[in-house]
């Protein structure tokens, strides 16, 4: 009977104990979160274009998509003295209290709560307060009579408050038997005690070295290097030169800087380097850039953005910000593209530039999100995206992007455009939803204008890309229709549906031009963390125009084969195949077959 006493006489000591340890812990002894150094979970990173977001994704990159270090928040030293709390003013997690001052600061004992004048009865926490002074003789006051619940102890501070409340528990509730219970329990677990010390010793060690070796405390870095062999098969879709065993190896290494100032906000700065020229072109051989070596953009593939020669430019530069919980507001100064801030609803075969995701230019997304931006310098603009309910993810997407933005006066050699409104623009609006988990559903709505009189798809016939065969001023209006829907755990089915209608200025010419595609994703095939994927489409392709002679007679039919799969969590390999049935939407042009091996680093 006295061993069973003894034990409930232990259970409720140290249950009493448990409580006093933790009213003596103040409500604020958790940093607060606007006074944390930023670390880099708090980003909002994406990943890349055309690279990482992200909005994706999360923008535009971001996108971005965003390929994870291990990080950790930058703790501040706790505080080893009264002087120390009092005076430490750059200490997030241990704020500076002017109240506080070393000649006041030592403790006294206080016996009712009612000695306490800030301390009222109808505080939160003001039974748990009394008891811990009344009945147990805890809790201490300063000599001023205030109890400062509001300010956040130091280590020393907890230590003699415990302390205390140890004494006093041992001396009222426990006795002789009840601590040589308690010694042979801590004896009995003294192995698994000092495996546990032992496993937080190291995870103390990790922690200091991330700490030492971080790139900073408000910067994440992360980079991709994409090494490739492609090469085509078949005849040239303008001139019918043969274009069989042209293999190349290229590649492209981006670093992006993903900053965060607030916690919320985010600087992305993308810098970047390549050999890899646009669809497999040659400058030396003449002609028309980006399509000579294969008479048709429609060969392009996802990762030729640029041949910098291997030179390093600054490519991506933009800001984004929130206002309020709802409302995402992203500012761009270079290299801007409208799927650095909306969603493009192909998640799988986005690969925001090429890193992953679709192997060709056409499978990465509706072709019209590029209308008025691709081969563009300086472009640059807003764009934002407004969420009405998170449940569902209903979205607004809303942007204006602008060419040759930089340049405040117009240029007669580039037909009088210049400056953020008198040039080229783009500007989007889109709907989306997530009637479920694992699908959305899209509606855009793109307005463009392009005194240089090209569309500027970036994929597709040279007809639909330069509808009218002029440089004279021309407007589009662009509509979307995109979907994606997870059907199993192994299969996703997703596509678009896009039509432009394109007018010449100061004619009462008129071009109507299309572009779909479905596309089907299999995630984990064969192993974990792969994706197959099959594309079927029609690249943009002018199907009626007041300027007959520049109508495609036919279709060109896009079919794309993919499976991309990772080697370890940095390198993933992705072979495929793209196959071009009518090239130029002309059934006289023969076939065109173009084979990718894609490798991506990311670190």
């Amino acid at each position: 009977m006295f061993k069973y006493l003894s034990w409930y006489r232990l259970f409720l000591s140290t249950s009493i104990l448990g409580t006093a340890m933790i009213h003596c812990i103040p409500a604020q002894a958790a940093p607060n979160p606007s006074n944390r150094d930023v670390t880099a979970q708090q980003l909002d990173i994406i990943p890349s274009d055309d690279a990482i977001s992200p909005s994706q994704l999360p923008s535009t990159d971001s996108e971005l998509e965003i390929a994870q270090a291990v990080e950790t928040p930058t703790l501040a030293s706790p505080a080893t003295s009264i002087e120390d709390i009092a005076g430490n003013q750059g200490d997030p997690y241990f704020p500076a209290d002017p109240s506080l001052h070393a000649s006041d600061a030592a403790l006294g004992q206080v016996t009712s709560v009612s000695q306490l004048s800030d301390v009222q009865p109808d505080d939160w926490a003001f039974q748990a307060i009394q008891s811990l002074v009344e009945r147990y003789g805890c809790v201490a006051g300063y000599p001023d009579g205030t109890f400062r619940p509001s300010r956040a102890m130091s280590r020393r501070e907890a230590a003699a408050l415990v302390n205390a409340c140890l004494d006093n528990l041992s001396n009222r509730f426990a006795t002789k038997e009840d601590l040589d219970a308690l010694k042979a329990l801590q004896d009995e677990f003294a192995a698994e005690l000092a495996t546990l010390r032992g496993r937080v010793d190291g995870l103390e060690a990790r922690v200091a070295t991330v700490e030492a070796q971080q790139f900073s405390t408000t910067t994440k870095l992360n980079g991709e290097a994409i090494f490739a062999f492609s090469g085509v098969a078949g005849d040239d879709a303008t001139n019918g030169d043969d274009i069989s065993g042209r293999v190349s190896f290229n590649q492209r290494a981006r670093l992006n800087f993903i900053t965060s100032f607030t916690g919320r906000d985010r600087l992305y700065t993308r810098l970047q380097a390549s050999n890899r020229p646009v669809n497999f072109d040659d400058p030396t051989q003449g002609g028309l850039p980006g399509i000579t070596n294969t008479g048709t953009l429609q060969t392009r593939v996802a990762f030729d953005t640029g041949n910098t020669d291997n030179g390093v430019i600054l490519d991506r530069l933009d800001y984004k910000f929130p206002i309020g919980d709802k409302l995402d507001v992203t500012v761009f100064a270079n290299a801007a593209f409208h799927h650095y801030y909306a969603t493009t609803i192909n998640p799988y075969f986005e690969g925001f530039g090429g890193g992953k995701g679709a192997l060709s230019f056409f499978g990465e997304r509706n072709p019209i999100y590029r209308i008025g931006t691709v081969a563009i310098p300086g472009v640059a603009g807003v764009g934002t995206s407004y969420t009405f309910n998170k449940e569902n993810e209903l979205r607004l997407d809303l942007g204006y992007l602008a060419g040759r933005a930089n340049q405040a006066t117009a240029d007669p050699a580039l037909n009088n455009e210049g400056g953020l409104f008198g040039g080229t623009y783009s500007a989007l609006a889109q709907l989306s939803i997530k009637p479920s988990e694992g699908s959305q559903i899209g509606l855009t709505y793109i307005r463009n204008e392009a005194p240089d009189g090209l569309m500027r798809f970036g994929t597709g016939t040279v007809f639909s890309n330069n509808p009218f065969g002029g440089a004279n001023n021309i407007t589009g209006d662009s509509f979307g229709l995109e979907g994606s829907f997870k059907l199993a755990d192994w299969l996703a089915v997703g596509g678009w549906f896009g039509y432009t209608s394109a007018r010449e200025d100061n004619t009462n010419n008129k071009a109507d031009i299309i572009n779909a595609a479905i596309n089907f994703a299999f995630p984990d095939l064969g192993i974990e963390g792969a994706t197959g994927g099959l594309i079927f489409g029609v690249p943009p392709t002018v199907i009626d125009n007041d300027v007959a002679v520049r109508e495609n007679p036919d279709q060109t039919f896009h079919l794309e084969a993919l499976y991309s799969f990772p080697v370890n969590d940095f390198i993933t390999i992705t072979p495929g195949v793209i196959y071009l049935i009518d090239p130029e939407g002309n059934s006289a042009n023969s076939d065109i077959l173009v084979g990718v091996i894609r490798t991506t680093f990311k670190f």
